[in-house]
Formats: C-alpha cells, sequence, structure tokens
C-alpha cells in the first residue's frame, strides 16, 4: 500500500475527494490516500508542498502558479475546476460601506501572504483602476479570523468563496457588497517533483479514479442535499452553485498557463515567468 499525502480546503468542490476515499477506490488500487483539510487555504498549502508535508495540493490556480514562479517545487498535472472561482467581496453587517468605491484605500483581511485572498484583492484593485501597491492588508489565517477582524474594525473588507461564505451573510455576521470571478479556472491539482518523479503511475492512478467521479458528480442523486448538509447551506445556494461548478478531467495546456501567467505578471503578482513543463497525461 503506498501511502500519499493530499490536502485541499474544506469546502464543497472536494466532496468527490471525501466520496472516492469512503468508497474505497483509491484502496482498492493499493493506494493509502491521505487526505488533510486546510482552512487556512491556498498559501498554506504551497508552504507544505515546499516543506514536504504534502505530496499533492487541490489548491488556488493563481497561487500555487505565483509560488511555483517564487520557486516552488511543484508542477501543476491537472486543472481540477474549470469555471472560475467567485469570490465575495464582504464587510461587516454593520458596517457604513455600502459599495466597491467605498473600499478603495481601505484595509483588506486575508487568510496569509500569498493566499488567494490577497492575489485577488490586487485583481479587483486593478479592476477598479486602484492604486495596488498600497494596499494594506490584515493576516487573519482562517475565515473565523475575518469574522473577528471585520467585526473588531482590525480590517475593513474580506474576498472569500462566495457560497462558503454565504451563511456568514444570512446569519447577519457579513454583508457581500460585490463578486469578483476569478479571470481563469479556480482549482488544480499540484504535485511535488520529488513525488511525481518517483511516483507517476501513482499519479496517474489517483487523477484517473477522482475523474471518474467528477465527471458524473453532479449527476449523484441528492448530492445537492448531501452537500448542503455537510457544508451547512441552503439547498437552493448549493443547486446555484452547482449549475455555475464544471469539473475538469483535462490537463492545464501550456496556452492556458501563459494567458494566466501572463495576467498574474501584469498585475504585478508575479515579477517573472516561468516556462510551461508538461508532466502527466490526465485519463
Amino acid at each position: 500500500m503506498k501511502t500519499v499525502k493530499i490536502a485541499g480546503v474544506p469546502e464543497h468542490f472536494n466532496l468527490p475527494w471525501h466520496l472516492c476515499i469512503e468508497n474505497g477506490e483509491f484502496e482498492e488500487e493499493n493506494i493509502d490516500l491521505q487526505w488533510k483539510n486546510i482552512p487556512e487555504g491556498t498559501g498554506k498549502m504551497c508552504q507544505m508542498l515546499r516543506e514536504g508535508e504534502t505530496d499533492i495540493a487541490v489548491i488556488l490556480t493563481e497561487g500555487i502558479l505565483k509560488d511555483i514562479t517564487a520557486g516552488n517545487p511543484s508542477k501543476i498535472v491537472q486543472v481540477y475546476v474549470q469555471s472560475p472561482l467567485i469570490w465575495g467581496i464582504h464587510v461587516a453587517a454593520q458596517s457604513g460601506f455600502q459599495s466597491l468605491e467605498d473600499l478603495k484605500n481601505k484595509k483588506v483581511a486575508i487568510s496569509r501572504i500569498g493566499s488567494g485572498s490577497q492575489l485577488m484583492a490586487y485583481v479587483n484593485a486593478n479592476e477598479q483602476g486602484w492604486e495596488t501597491e498600497t494596499i494594506e492588508f490584515e493576516i487573519v489565517n482562517t475565515i473565523d479570523g475575518a469574522v473577528e477582524a471585520l467585526t473588531n474594525k482590525k480590517a475593513d473588507y474580506f474576498m472569500w468563496e462566495r457560497f462558503m461564505t454565504k451563511p456568514l451573510v444570512d446569519q447577519g455576521i457579513f454583508r457581500r457588497i460585490a463578486d469578483c470571478p476569478t479571470p481563469w479556472p479556480s482549482f488544480v491539482i499540484a504535485v511535488r517533483d520529488e513525488f511525481l518523479k518517483k511516483n507517476p503511475k501513482i499519479v496517474e492512478k489517483i487523477l484517473e479514479i477522482i475523474n471518474k467521479t467528477t465527471v458524473d458528480f453532479k449527476a449523484i442523486p441528492e448530492i445537492d442535499k448531501t452537500l448542503a448538509e455537510l457544508f451547512k447551506q441552503k439547498p437552493e445556494d448549493i443547486r446555484e452553485w452547482l449549475e455555475l461548478t464544471q469539473w475538469s478531467q483535462k490537463n492545464l495546456t501550456e496556452k492556458s498557463f501563459d494567458k494566466i501567467q501572463n495576467q498574474l505578471f501584469d498585475l504585478g503578482i508575479i515579477d517573472k515567468k516561468s516556462i510551461f513543463v508538461e508532466t502527466v497525461k490526465a485519463v
């Protein structure tokens, strides 16, 4: 039995992995896939890949691409979710902020440096025509930290996946004033170079198993109810999210890689570009 460590956020996107693990599909192929939830998100997972704490990460595209450019010894082996991630821009429900323009030059709560929440703050600022060099950040680690920071006015706004944050909006803790979809596929699967070099067939088999599940995921009977119960969401919100979400079973192409990298470069998120390297074939 080959032990493989994998990390991802505790969000609805990753339920297919848990279903495959619970159904014993990896075990049948002699793979002990050990999943670890990382509520801190992409910045933490980049660190884990660098330090060998995980072999694989299901991770935000912009975050891992930025970190690979900065020397993270990992490769993107496949696109996991092709559709954009819809980032809600949230403020404390009792705050006076009513529009995006009100947030110009205000402090952003982010999970950590290099996280998707930080990178998307740059994307949003650029789209609004704001200065990006002067953005102030408050590191909050998790969504609970963001609640504390916004409630106590340590930060002014927080960007996080719209549907996972919706319960806080429904509870009157946050108020969502706008959305900011990513201009690229939301999630990719990244593997440490060392692990990939030694275990290419294991990686191929893992991709084969997860792809068989994601291709039919929306057709699973009552999957909307299952997701709503697991993630404490309203069924109608889950149904909307399912309509908007498109899983992928394909490699990241050189064309897509270059497009994303060019966007990150133009935004000043990266200061140099990497060469595209083809990896194992998604099955």
